[in-house]
């Protein structure tokens, strides 16, 4: 069951534009802090900040993969809440042309490239 509280921070987290172009970029793949940097052009300090309130909401997770740590949309069962929320956001946006060209970016943005870990 969700509180309040959790749908509350849900919500805010889905209020900012950022935050729904990471979403939307990692139903194509899990992708690392370097790689949305890249495809939002924003300062990296900006979309860590984003990913730490994605986070804290229950959308997605992080995982270490070797030396990279792998941003992935959170499916853990238990979230009814956030799985329909994502579930939603799914079906949405995908005329909306910066979402469009975010999922284009996304096909051919390169860690090994860009990233200086």
């Amino acid at each position: 069951m969700t509180s309040v509280h959790e749908l509350a921070r849900a919500m805010k987290a889905l209020s900012e534009p950022n935050r729904l172009r990471i979403l939307k970029m990692l139903e194509q793949r899990p992708l690392c802090v370097c790689e949305i940097t890249e495809v939002l052009q924003l300062a990296i300090s900006t979309v860590s900040k984003h990913l730490s309130i994605l986070r804290a909401a229950g959308f997605i997770r992080a995982e270490q993969e070797g030396k990279w740590i792998n941003y992935h949309l959170n499916e853990i069962q238990g979230q009814e809440s956030i799985g329909s929320l994502l579930h939603q956001l799914t079906d949405s946006l995908t005329s909306d042309e910066t979402i469009q060209e975010d999922a284009a970016a996304v096909q051919t943005v390169d860690r090994h490239r860009i990233c200086h870990a």
